[in-house]
């Protein structure tokens, strides 16, 4: 690559910030022309294209950049040393062009309009109407949980292999889209990321990756939490940046398979975030709740628990706030606290379509 086009390429870099931020004004024009409209059409271009594959073909991408990265970096260290401007300018390149390619494969979807109001939904919820609707789910969740195990003190043992999560989960999206049309989901990508291990210890149950519109589910995670995340992941993926939407969208597709057992990972999972919710701002109030819970249930969360503890480590909270920042840079002012607000998603839906 030529010098001059190379020097043009890094200059567009600020010049694509500010029009991204420009953009970011105008949520109906993004939803109309880039969510509803191009990213409809490259998003299923790389499912097609990729989606077949039994393997992340991101995760090893993603692999091969760094390597090739190191090995420039080593072999390069003395011209690197003597032009060091040029260099910064070679990143500043690499940094203009991964932009680019990011918002106009998938990051331009932080900036449409808000699923509350494609839901005509409210965007908040008091104290007592999470009260009543926690009440609620805690009856259905006990009662799905009674009905599979018989047992109200055994915890729930997915039945089903990730493979067959994966088939289940798009079953339950071509559900869900008889209901909601723009929640359509077609030539899936669902897979088992090769970075397993080090998503769980960083903290995460998975992530799409932007490039390649792969989905990637954290395979060490329990089965049955294993539904809600492939649904979140898979809202990822029909243009929902989000996490709380994400997190909203991967219940709503979860609750409306007709499987009981996903039916228990939605109702479960929707619980234990609007329990969490409660606890921080009413321990007394949350004991109260908790204690209605079969002890099925509870193990159920605690296997979780133990899950999540067992790969704790110094640099989860680093990691975790760099994504924060990372969110925040892109719409989500509330960075990794966005994932807690489906509560009000979920609270605010439910009082619209009841339990």
């Amino acid at each position: 690559m030529k010098s001059k086009l190379k020097n043009g390429i890094a200059l567009l870099l600020p010049i694509q910030i500010v029009l991204v931020k420009w953009l970011a004004n105008y949520p109906s024009f993004i939803e109309k022309y880039y969510s509803n409209g191009l990213y409809q059409y490259t998003s299923k271009f790389f499912r097609y294209l990729l989606g077949w594959i039994p393997f992340s073909v991101g995760d090893i991408l993603y692999a091969a950049l760094i390597i090739f990265a190191l090995k420039y970096v080593i072999k390069k260290r003395k011209y690197i040393k003597q032009k060091p401007l040029i260099f910064l300018r070679n990143i500043l390149v690499v940094l203009s062009i991964a932009y680019f390619t990011f918002h106009f494969c998938w990051g331009l979807n932080y900036y449409r309009e808000p699923l509350y109001k494609t839901l005509q939904i409210k965007e908040n919820h008091s104290l007592a109407e999470l009260e009543s609707f926690v009440s609620r789910l805690i009856e259905k969740t006990n009662t799905i949980h009674k009905t599979i195990t018989e047992d109200s003190t055994k915890a729930v043992v997915m039945p089903y292999n990730k493979a067959e999560i994966y088939d289940l989960t798009t079953v339950g999206y071509t559900e869900l889209q008889k209901k909601y049309p723009f929640l359509n989901y077609q030539t899936p990508s669902l897979k088992t990321s090769l970075y397993s291990t080090g998503l769980s210890y960083a903290g995460y149950g998975g992530y799409l990756n932007p490039f390649t519109n792969e989905a990637q589910v954290n395979g060490k995670i329990p089965l049955y939490r294993y539904p809600v995340i492939a649904g979140h992941e898979a809202g990822h993926q029909i243009g929902y940046s989000a996490e709380n939407e994400t997190n909203f969208i991967g219940y709503l597709v979860t609750a409306n398979n007709t499987d009981i057992y996903f039916k228990y990972a939605a109702y479960s999972y929707a619980l234990s975030y609007c329990l969490s919710d409660i606890r921080y701002n009413n321990p007394e109030l949350f004991n109260q709740l908790y204690s209605n819970l079969n002890v099925g249930v509870k193990k159920n969360y605690q296997e979780l628990s133990t899950f999540w503890g067992n790969y704790e480590n110094p640099m989860e909270p680093v990691l975790k706030s760099v994504y924060s920042t990372f969110l925040k840079a892109n719409n989500q002012t509330d960075g990794m606290k966005s994932y807690s607000r489906i509560v009000t998603l979920l609270v605010a839906y439910h009082q619209k379509h009841p339990l």
